[in-house]
């Protein structure tokens, strides 16, 4: 049995993965704040809805997706409920492996997660680090429970803050370049309509090419960039302006800002 605690969008998205993955609604249930989201829920998906701790006594697996600043308030609720023996899995921001275990029996093994918002189509990049008390076992188990919603990746639980400033954050840096190409295009006298759909199908036309050739992005954007063309002179600005260097920054930015966070 899996529960999924706090099923907002990002447990949601999870819990249909699964179903789609060929588990049975009876294998899961879920927890929620309000009852008209629980109702809409086993409506949904035909899941189970119960109370936090009747989750915690009865699911093999637990899967945290309440928002960080909720995370000790559950942990104060559910920890004495929970049997040694259960997968704890949080998909918390910021919050250590440290601080869940301490909420937790002694010896409950507990995998970080951090996933994106493409979990919602099935395009989500996961990254995982086990716990002290987290095995080989414990990770495949969360691998499985992923996989369906996208891609995972095993990281030390050390570069966590920063797999959340890259990937964790990082579509939202997409929608901003993206924004800013058909604002250029509304520029160059373009309909925004037609100018978002050609930006939209460029970026989902070179991201599949960055996916399945293999090859290093500076070679494919070399192979866009013939000499004195047009890409190199709008490469040339944008190097002129300091893009790569905004970029290096904003990143490091957010991942100063997630330690922030993680600290209180």
């Amino acid at each position: 049995m899996i529960a999924i605690l706090g099923a907002g969008k990002m447990g949601e998205a999870l819990l249909s993965g699964v179903l789609r993955a060929g588990r049975r609604p009876a294998e899961l249930m879920a927890t929620v704040r309000r009852e008209e989201r629980g109702a809409l829920l086993r409506e949904r998906y035909g899941i189970e809805i119960v109370p936090n701790v009747e989750a915690a006594a009865r699911a093999e697996t637990l899967i945290l997706a309440v928002k960080p600043q909720d995370m000790g308030v559950l942990l104060d609720e559910v920890g004495p409920k929970a049997p040694p023996g259960r997968l704890v899995i949080s998909m918390a921001a910021g919050i250590t492996t440290g601080f869940i275990q301490e909420r937790l029996p002694e010896g409950v093994p507990v995998v970080r997660v951090m996933s994106n918002t493409p979990v919602l189509v099935d395009q989500a990049m996961s990254v995982i680090s086990p716990g002290s008390h987290a095995g080989e076992e414990h990770l495949k188990l969360a691998e499985e429970l992923l996989a369906p919603v996208g891609k995972v990746l095993r990281i030390p639980e050390s570069l966590q803050d920063g797999a959340t400033a890259l990937s964790g954050s990082g579509p939202a840096y997409f929608y901003f370049l993206v924004e800013a190409m058909v604002d250029a295009g509304i520029l160059l006298g373009m309909p925004r309509a037609a100018a978002l759909e050609m930006v939209v199908q460029s970026a989902v036309g070179a991201a599949v090419m960055l996916r399945d050739s293999g090859e290093h992005p500076v070679l494919l954007r070399e192979a866009v960039t013939s000499p004195g063309g047009t890409t190199i002179s709008a490469i040339r600005e944008l190097e002129r302006h300091g893009v790569r260097a905004a970029v290096l920054e904003a990143i490091e930015a957010a991942r100063n800002r997630g330690r922030e966070l993680a600290g209180g």
